[in-house]
């Protein structure tokens, strides 16, 4: 009993139990005439990397995602191949070849240049990870690399895998992949599938199953648990769902996610909201009881999507996505968490600071307060900070800083976020059409447009000032007798307001030289009067 309890302290499994020696399955081979794979979907410079791995007397396949879509009718974004020659021997064979990773090492044969160079990803078939046979350390990768010095293989307490650069067979490495649909093999020279673990008929079934105990798989590498929601999400437009025994540890297993360290975290949640199903990833985690705990900026977005400027903002990605656009994690963020920096903007003016300084202000608090030092204070936040200082500027058409504007690599992500802002009523429609104009149109057309700006400014500027000036109304000296007074009154109302008013004194005239006589019987005739 005590042994056991040790065993299991140490991750050591007993035989007959779900944690001890996988079943490797059965190596099946699916024909062509089986599978119906389309050979045009096959991207040319995969299949010559097969090819030339092959012709050096290597194994060779198509793996992964990349056969799971092309037994669907899909034509994959990304290819990785697997073989059984190590990385050193893979990049001996091809000239522009990279090795990359140490927990995890892989070759990136390059292809083309500039924006057009495509990488394809090859690995070598890994042995399958015995936790009770694997290098057992405490703690993780980040806080014990001594302990990992010169080790290749090895497992924390917890049976996470910290590192994992041992070869294996063909069988293995099938086993010590995720998703049954996932882990199929496709050789575009024979055209065959092959096949360890029933993934052909799951994807026929359009089932997403574990392979060997969930739990486990999920202990040796939590991100999976990120995984099984992202395919969930993107492959159910196709009517995928997640196999019952696959999703009940999920919410269970969550907190493993703690362990992980926040750059990677920081980068799947990323995947999940710009491969061009956030729509679908959102739903799928509300549906599973994760809306809450992944981390902290995913909690942000799942708890806005339906707020109308962010659900925008994650169906403009996704269709971007689909279209082949490009998408910045700038610009997604930025719609995320503008509601805290327009918040925050706003009570800042209510307080009368000055308003540039007063966004700054906002910007920075939500920065220390949303994003910490997980890719925030990089390229990332400048280009954030950039989309949202500009909102202000876009109301300023007079002058130079139209030309400005458009000249600055930022503006049509700027330009996007308040486009997306005028769909939603936050900001006047037709600014977004004027500046939609001005950027598309030449010289001419563009001094018509300041023009046309000009005057509306004036407009409004004197909308502005009649509105602040006070109304003054005269009142005439009959309207102010009361309507109710008798007629007989109206003269000696009359007479207090006369004698309410101050007396004008009378200016006397002097008198002209040698107009006394004359002057005193006016004076007198004055007087007697």
């Amino acid at each position: 009993m005590i042994k056991k309890f040790i065993d299991k302290l140490l991750g050591k499994s007993t035989p007959g139990t779900s944690g001890g020696k996988p079943h490797f399955g059965k190596r099946e081979e699916v024909p062509a005439s089986v599978h119906g794979i389309n050979p045009e979907l096959v991207d040319r410079r995969a299949a010559d990397v097969v090819h030339t791995l092959k012709d050096a007397g290597y194994e060779a396949y198509i793996v992964g995602g990349a056969v799971r879509d092309l037994l669907l009718g899909l034509r994959p974004k990304d290819f990785d191949v697997a073989t059984n020659a190590t990385p050193e021997q893979v990049k001996a064979l091809f000239r522009r070849a990279f090795i990359i990773g140490k927990r995890f090492r892989i070759v990136h044969v390059v292809h083309g240049r500039g924006r057009e160079h495509e990488v394809i990803e090859v690995s070598t078939f890994r042995a399958y990870l015995d936790n009770s046979a694997a290098g057992q350390v405490s703690g993780n990768e980040k806080t014990s690399k001594a302990q990992l010095s010169g080790m290749q293989h090895a497992v924390d307490a917890s049976g996470r895998v910290l590192r994992d650069n041992v070869w294996g067979p063909q069988d293995e490495d099938a086993t010590r992949r995720d998703f049954t649909v996932n882990a199929m093999y496709y050789d575009p020279v024979s055209q065959i599938v092959v096949d360890y673990h029933k993934g052909f008929q799951d994807a026929k079934k359009k089932t997403l199953r574990m392979i060997g105990d969930p739990a486990t798989r999920y202990r040796e590498d939590p991100v999976r648990i990120i995984r099984a929601v992202r395919f969930a999400a993107k492959l159910s437009p196709l009517g995928f769902t997640i196999d019952a025994k696959t999703a009940a540890p999920l919410v269970q297993s969550q907190a493993l996610l703690a362990d992980v360290p926040q750059s990677r975290m920081f980068d799947e949640m990323l995947k999940l909201l710009q491969t061009g199903h956030a729509i679908a990833t959102i739903e799928q985690l509300r549906k599973l009881g994760m809306a809450k705990g992944i981390y902290p900026l995913l909690d942000v977005a799942v708890e806005r999507a339906d707020t109308p400027f962010v659900k925008a903002a994650l169906m403009d990605t996704d269709r971007r996505v689909q279209e082949g656009k490009p998408v910045a994690p700038s610009f997604l963020l930025a719609c995320v968490l503008w509601e805290d920096v327009r918040k925050g903007w706003e009570d800042r003016l209510a307080r009368r600071e000055h308003a540039l300084p007063a966004l700054q202000d906002s910007i920075d608090e939500v920065f220390e307060r949303r994003i910490g030092d997980v890719s925030g204070r990089g390229k990332l936040a400048a280009d954030m900070r950039e989309i949202w200082v500009m909102q202000p500027r876009f109301e300023k058409r007079v002058g130079n800083t139209p030309f400005g504007m458009v000249m600055q690599p930022r503006f049509r992500a700027g330009f996007d976020f308040m486009r997306l802002r005028a769909d939603i009523g936050e900001v006047e429609e037709a600014l977004a059409e004027w500046w939609q104009d001005f950027q598309t149109a030449d010289d001419e057309r563009r001094e018509d447009l300041l023009d046309q700006a000009r005057e509306e400014q004036k407009a409004r500027l004197k909308a502005q000032q009649q509105a602040q000036q006070p109304v003054v109304r005269r009142v005439p000296k009959k309207a102010a007798a009361a309507p109710s007074a008798p007629s007989d009154a109206a003269p000696d109302a009359e007479q207090d307001l006369d004698a309410s008013a101050p007396k004008k004194r009378r200016r006397r005239r002097r008198k002209p030289a040698g107009a006394g006589s004359a002057g005193g019987d006016a004076s007198g005739t004055g007087s007697d009067a």
